[in-house]
């Protein structure tokens, strides 16, 4: 395998992958794979949207629409995977936490059956405080957008 190849394949994490990195697990674990990540710069992340996901049963039994907070959520999920591969190894036995989100914007219903694609770039980044701007799509269509910030913590 060639360097271009191992860098690649070092970037693109499945659930295992992003298991390590951050401390969601199930049900709140928001993201299934990460397709793409450029350290320092930004990440595409994958979000399959089933009808067995636990707020169906009441975000609407019947017309099943994923809650705006939970696609935020979702974002602020790969923004942290991506903030954990970027960032100084000093915090990487560090909790990020989220601290604020602007611009928030829903666009279109994310329903079961979807796949949500969301891309996360740095706009700052400062010590131990950064802010991301996120998209995310499914086919290829803005279904929402927001610029989040966070911050590492230490565990407790």
């Amino acid at each position: 395998m060639n360097a271009t190849k191992e860098k690649k394949a070092d970037r693109v994490l499945d659930i295992q992958g992003i298991m390590k990195l951050i401390p969601h697990r199930y049900p709140f674990i928001m993201i299934d794979r990460i397709l793409e990540l450029t350290l320092g710069e930004k990440i595409v992340a994958l979000k399959n949207v089933t009808i067995n996901e636990p707020f169906f049963q009441g975000h609407f039994p019947e017309n099943p629409i994923m809650p705006g907070v939970l696609i935020v959520e979702a974002m602020a999920q790969a923004g942290a995977v991506l903030a954990a591969k970027s960032l100084d190894k000093e915090f990487h036995d560090s909790l990020i936490y989220f601290m604020g989100i602007d611009k928030v914007k829903f666009r279109k219903p994310v329903t079961p059956g979807d796949q949500v694609i969301f891309e996360l770039k740095f706009l700052k980044l400062r010590a131990k405080v950064f802010k991301m701007a996120g998209i995310a799509y499914v086919d290829k269509k803005i279904v929402a957008e927001a610029e989040l910030m966070a911050t590492f913590g230490d565990r407790e």
